[in-house]
């Protein structure tokens, strides 16, 4: 029992099921992204490109024989992935440094005050 009570414990910890679950949104994310990148920039912004290289579609361009189409895309899909992550963690640390303010400063303490009034006495008294 105690290999599967560990393992459990394991398993559900708060940073492993956090883990997974980003695990999964980045594949979903992942897929939405490459769509984009294929279906809607490759078309509108690489297919004059393309034109002019006399190929039809990105993962026929090649140079010398190397075909390079797909890795083009790929470094495109990277590039929109890492951006959308940057904002997104820029997002969230100005979020954190929001709730991060330090409070206001808390007043003198009793000894604090008790030391001010006899400055102040002390003061007066130079002061005759």
């Amino acid at each position: 029992m105690g290999f599967i009570k560990e393992f459990k414990d394991f398993a559900f910890k708060g940073n492993v099921v956090d883990l997974a679950v980003g695990v999964i949104i980045g594949a979903a994310f992942s897929a939405i992204v490459k769509s984009f990148v294929d279906d809607i920039i490759t078309p509108l912004l690489l297919n004059p490109a393309l034109e002019k290289a006399n190929v039809k579609n990105i993962a026929e361009l090649s140079w010398n024989g190397v075909k390079y189409g797909n890795f083009l895309s790929s470094v495109i899909s990277f590039l929109i992935v890492a951006f959308v992550l940057f904002m997104l963690i820029k997002v969230i640390s100005k979020i954190n440094r929001k709730e991060e303010e330090p409070a206001a400063p808390a007043g003198p303490t009793e000894d604090q005050k008790l030391l001010m009034e006899i400055r102040d006495v002390l003061k007066s008294k130079n002061n005759i």
